[in-house]
C-alpha cells in the first residue's frame, strides 16, 4: 500500500533548515571542529577524525539508500528515484571515500552527535519528499530545470572533490601542519571546497524543484559560506605570503 504524503512535516523539516542557516549566519561563529577545534573546545572529548566523519555521514547515506531500496523495481528510472540516487550518490562518496581519506584533526564528540542528528534529519526529509511527495511530468528530463540543475550538481560535486584532494596532499599522514593550499579554485578562492558542495546543492534544489531541497541549498550556502570565511581569515593570519588577490568564497568578488 503506498505511504500518503504528510505535507505538514515536508514543510516543518524545511522551514527548520532554513532557521538553521539563518542561525548559523546570525551567531557567525566559527564551527568547533577542524582548525577551530582546540581554541573553541580545548578540553572536548573526541574522536579520530576518519572514524567521527563516518559515523557522521552516514545516516545522509543509509536512510535514503534505505528509502530507496523499499520501493519497487517500476519506480526505478523515475525522475524522483534518479535525484534521490544523486543525493545518495554525494553522501556515498562523503560516507565511504572522504571520511577513510582524510588527515583532519580529531573530531569533538558533540559535533559527531550534532552532526548524526542533522544528517539523520536531512535524509528522511529529502528521501520522504521526493518517494512520496513529489511528482514530476514524464518530460521532466528534458526541462531546463534538471538538465542545468544535474549538470551544476555533477560540476560541484567535481569541484569538491579536486579540492578535497588537494587539500589532503598538503599534509603527510600524522601531519596537523597548515600550508596554503594552490591549484584548481584555490588558485581563486580559500574556500574551493565549499565553494563546490554549495554549487552541487543549488543544482540539487534546481534539478527537484522541490522546497526541502532548496532549504537544504541554503542551510548550506549559510553554513559553507560561513566557513569559507573564517578558512580565509584564519590563513590570511597565519601565512604573511598568502595570495592577497585569493577572495574567500566567490572569485574576484568575496
Amino acid at each position: 500500500m503506498p505511504v500518503p504524503c504528510q505535507q505538514s512535516p515536508v514543510l516543518a523539516g524545511s522551514a527548520t533548515l532554513a532557521a538553521l542557516g539563518a542561525l548559523v549566519l546570525y551567531l557567525a561563529k566559527p564551527s568547533g571542529y577542524g582548525k577551530y577545534s582546540e581554541s573553541l573546545m580545548p578540553a572536548a572529548t573526541r574522536l579520530p577524525a576518519r572514524a567521527a566523519w563516518f559515523l557522521q555521514e552516514l545516516p545522509s547515506f543509509a536512510v535514503p539508500a534505505g528509502i530507496l531500496a523499499q520501493q519497487p523495481r517500476s519506480l526505478f528510472g523515475q525522475p524522483a528515484t534518479v535525484l534521490l540516487g544523486l543525493f545518495c550518490a554525494h553522501y556515498f562518496h562523503r560516507t565511504f571515500v572522504y571520511s577513510l581519506l582524510t588527515r583532519g584533526r580529531p573530531f569533538p564528540v558533540v559535533f559527531l552527535v550534532r552532526g548524526f542528528v542533522f544528517c539523520m534529519g536531512n535524509g528522511l526529509l529529502q528521501g520522504y519528499y521526493l518517494i512520496y511527495c513529489a511528482e514530476y511530468p514524464a518530460e521532466w528530463y528534458t526541462d531546463v530545470r534538471f538538465t542545468l540543475g544535474v549538470f551544476l550538481f555533477i560540476l560541484g560535486m567535481g569541484i569538491n572533490i579536486q579540492s578535497d584532494y588537494i587539500l589532503r596532499q598538503l599534509r603527510k599522514p600524522g601531519e596537523v601542519i597548515y600550508r596554503i593550499p594552490q591549484g584548481g579554485l584555490f588558485t581563486y578562492v580559500s574556500g574551493a571546497n565549499f565553494l563546490g558542495e554549495i554549487i552541487e546543492w543549488i543544482g540539487y534544489a534546481l534539478a527537484t524543484w522541490s522546497l526541502p531541497a532548496l532549504a537544504f541549498a541554503f542551510f548550506s550556502l549559510c553554513f559553507l559560506a560561513l566557513r569559507a570565511f573564517h578558512h580565509h581569515r584564519f590563513y590570511l593570519k597565519m601565512f604573511e605570503d598568502y595570495p592577497k588577490s585569493r577572495k574567500a568564497l566567490i572569485p574576484f568578488i568575496f
